[in-house]
């Protein structure tokens, strides 16, 4: 397969190059915002720029069978843009819809599509977790955005036979993570105690490895086409349950305190950390049931594995993380 990855140097589009760059058979190609080095040599480098609406795809999309698209505009802290969610859709559905056209005009087969869980929404009730088929009920501008680019996809490829495919993950974690999950692996490392002893609630997470396998196979599996998934770990965690994994992952011990769920949320909201508190406390849950039965897919990695494998390259890398 001839293969264009997008954001090929981010967390997860670096770990889908690695994983494609390993078959001798194939052709994978890096689309950058700016030159890099150190790419595997059989990986081919192309330089588009931004992800923007009218960036010429057509040196990178040219003769590639698939893509995966991983390249987006995340979060942003102290967003300083006039109109953050008019920026939004600006990269993420316009950028990305100008991509899939120049792709299918081009012959691209195949379009995966990283999306977000934050097209469900915010946060379930413990115990009822989104479906890939529930109506979408977006709240932030990432959210949003992620949801108008999907409807977009899809009526390209029904224009155009584009086959799409759309994974939305939770949570991704695994060697190298940045943001609050990397903030509490330091947590633990240093024994700082932590006031989520008394958290109730059950969240999904997925591995990075585990999200490249979904993606690679959703690249080759012919009933991916035009569908989508929900990716996960397929094991639930509780914030405590969590916190404690990883520290055993880190072989540290572990000290929580059981400070009420309410009190946490009040605290946050005073110091402008409401949103942190949201994922610390509240539950979010993906059920993968729909990626099991339609692709035979099962996550190879288990939560306990992809721990160790955080650990262990954090321990390697304590300043960097």
């Amino acid at each position: 397969m001839r293969l264009l990855i997008t954001g090929a140097t981010g967390f997860i589009g670096n770990a889908v190059l690695a994983r494609g760059s390993s078959d001798p058979a194939g052709l994978v190609r890096a689309a950058t915002r700016r030159s890099v080095s150190g790419l595997p040599d059989n990986v081919e480098s192309v330089l588009v720029g931004d992800l923007a609406p009218d960036t010429d795809w057509h040196p990178a999309v040219t003769g590639v069978d698939a893509i995966v698209h991983t390249a987006a505009r995340v979060h942003v802290m102290h967003d300083g843009a006039t109109d953050p969610l008019a920026e939004f859709r600006r990269v993420n559905v316009a950028g990305t819809l100008n991509l899939a056209r120049q792709a299918a005009a081009a012959g691209v087969r195949r379009f995966v599509f990283i999306s977000s869980i934050k097209v469900n929404g915010e946060g379930t009730p413990a115990g009822q977790p989104y479906t890939a088929d529930d109506v979408p009920a977006p709240v932030d501008f990432y959210g949003i955005s992620k949801h108008e680019a999907e409807l977009g996809l899809m009526q390209l490829a029904e224009k155009t036979g584009l086959e799409v495919v759309v994974i939305r993950p939770p949570l991704v974690y695994g060697p190298g993570v940045k943001g609050n999950f990397l903030a509490m692996i330091r947590w633990l490392h240093r024994g700082i105690p932590l006031p989520l002893g008394a958290i109730h609630n059950q969240r999904s997470l997925v591995a990075r490895d585990n999200l490249v396998d979904l993606i690679m196979t959703g690249l080759h599996h012919p009933a991916a086409a035009n569908q989508i998934f929900l990716a996960s770990d397929g094991d639930d965690l509780s914030t405590p349950a969590l916190l404690r994994r990883m520290a055993a992952a880190l072989g540290r011990p572990i000290h929580l305190v059981p400070v009420p769920a309410l009190i946490l949320r009040g605290a946050a909201r005073a110091l402008g950390k409401a949103d942190f508190a949201q994922r610390l406390c509240c539950s979010l849950q993906a059920d993968i049931s729909k990626t099991r039965r339609l692709l035979g897919w099962t996550p190879p990695v288990s939560v306990d594995d992809g721990l160790k494998q955080t650990a262990r390259h954090f321990l390697a890398n304590p300043g960097r993380g």
